[in-house]
């Protein structure tokens, strides 16, 4: 059976161009890094999403409801073997991932709107205060899902 709380995550199953864009940590700073992305269901149970930028694999995020807590939850893992847990909120058309964990703070911050996604990447190395943006990360859909 399908978990019914993950049922909003819906709008992203499918196929995604992905762009990194305005990254502090590339030079020149306009530099553009293409790539895609895809959402599926896995056994009904959670939505995975696996990633690729610039032709290699980037990302995974395994996103899952906690019954007991009340609220979402993903698991990311990255080609660097770096593994973390963010909190989650999908609300209207906003998409929210944060961690706040002892090496730094981090938040994801995008708006869904049908055929794109448009979000940001942050950090915060002092537990919240002031924030820096990492990157932007926008989503377009390549095929219907």
């Amino acid at each position: 059976m399908r978990n019914e709380f993950l049922e909003k995550f819906g709008v992203l199953i499918g196929h995604w161009d992905m762009m990194l864009s305005d990254a502090w940590f590339l030079e020149p700073r306009d530099t553009e890094v293409q790539g895609a992305a895809t959402f599926e269901w896995i056994r009904d149970a959670f939505i995975g999403m696996r990633s690729q930028l610039g032709g290699e694999p980037s990302y995974d995020l395994m996103i899952g409801y906690s019954d007991a807590r009340q609220s979402y939850i993903a698991l990311y893992h990255d080609e660097r073997g770096v593994s973390r847990v963010f909190n989650m909120t999908f609300e209207g058309a906003t998409w929210n991932l944060w961690r706040d964990d002892p090496d730094f703070y981090q938040r994801f911050i995008a708006d869904v709107r049908g055929e794109e996604i448009a979000g940001r990447w942050e950090a915060s190395e002092d537990q919240g205060k002031t924030w820096r943006k990492d990157y932007d990360l926008t989503f377009r859909r390549t095929v219907e899902h």
